[in-house]
C-alpha cells in the first residue's frame, strides 16, 4: 500500500536521509525517535509536499513522480502545523477536502467530528482555535474518501483525553485495511494502536 524507493533528501550541506527503501503493509507504523532525525521531512515527501532529491513514493500502486493526482487521491495527511490558512473555518477545510476526494460530508464525518469534540468549533476560523482543535479538523478530514494511506505528524499533540481515546480507536480501525504512518513521542498512542516502531535511518 505504501512503498518508498531509494529516497534521498538534503538541504544545502545537510544530508537529511539517503537511500531509504521500505514497503509498509496495512497497519500502524510509528516514527518515535528524537527530533532532527528527518521524520517530518520524510512524512512531507510521502505526502507529496516536499520534493526528494532522488527516489520515489508509491501510494496504493501510484507513483508520486509519475501519477501525482492518482497517488494523492489515495492519501490523507495530517500536518504538524495546522495553521496554514488562519482565516479559513474548519467547515470550509472539510468541504475543500471532500471536494478534492470527490466525496461528500456525510453523517459519518459529522459523527467523527462530534466524537472528537469538534462540533461546536467547526465554524470558527483556524486562528480562533486551539492547537488541539485545529488538529481535530485535519483528523476528521483524513477520514474522507477512504484513503489507502494516512500520514500524520504529531497526531495527538494538543488533544484532550477524550480525543486521544478516539484517535487511538480511529488508528486501530484504519490500520485493519490501510497504512497509518505517524511521527510521535506519545508512547501511549503507539501502544494503544499496536504500532510497529521505526527509525528513519533504519528504513533500508
Amino acid at each position: 500500500m505504501l512503498r518508498i524507493d531509494n529516497l534521498s533528501k538534503r538541504y544545502g550541506d545537510h544530508l537529511v536521509f539517503q537511500g531509504l527503501a521500505h514497503t509498509f503493509p496495512a497497519g500502524c507504523a510509528a516514527l518515535c525517535e528524537e527530533d532532527s532525525t528527518g521524520k517530518s521531512t520524510l512524512l512531507g515527501v510521502i505526502a507529496g509536499l516536499v520534493a526528494p532529491d532522488s527516489g520515489d513514493v508509491w501510494i496504493d500502486g501510484h507513483s508520486l513522480r509519475q501519477a501525482l493526482p492518482q497517488a494523492k487521491a489515495r492519501l490523507a495527511y495530517v500536518p504538524d502545523n495546522c495553521l496554514a490558512c488562519p482565516t479559513r473555518t474548519g467547515r470550509a477545510l472539510l468541504e475543500q477536502a471532500a471536494l478534492e476526494k470527490n466525496t461528500a460530508l456525510d453523517d459519518a464525518t459529522f459523527d467523527l467530528a462530534h466524537r472528537l469534540g469538534l462540533g461546536p468549533h467547526l465554524d470558527k476560523r483556524f486562528e480562533q482555535m486551539s492547537t488541539g482543535t485545529r488538529r481535530k479538523v485535519f483528523l476528521t478530514a483524513a477520514a474522507l474518501g477512504d484513503p489507502a494511506v494516512v500520514v500524520a505528524d504529531g497526531p495527538s499533540n494538543g488533544l484532550d483525553a477524550q480525543a486521544r481515546d478516539v484517535l487511538a480507536e480511529l488508528f486501530n480501525t484504519w490500520g485493519q485495511d490501510r497504512v497509518v504512518l505517524f511521527a510521535s513521542h506519545d508512547s501511549e498512542l503507539v501502544q494503544a494502536c499496536g504500532a510497529r516502531t521505526f527509525e528513519v535511518a533504519g528504513l533500508r
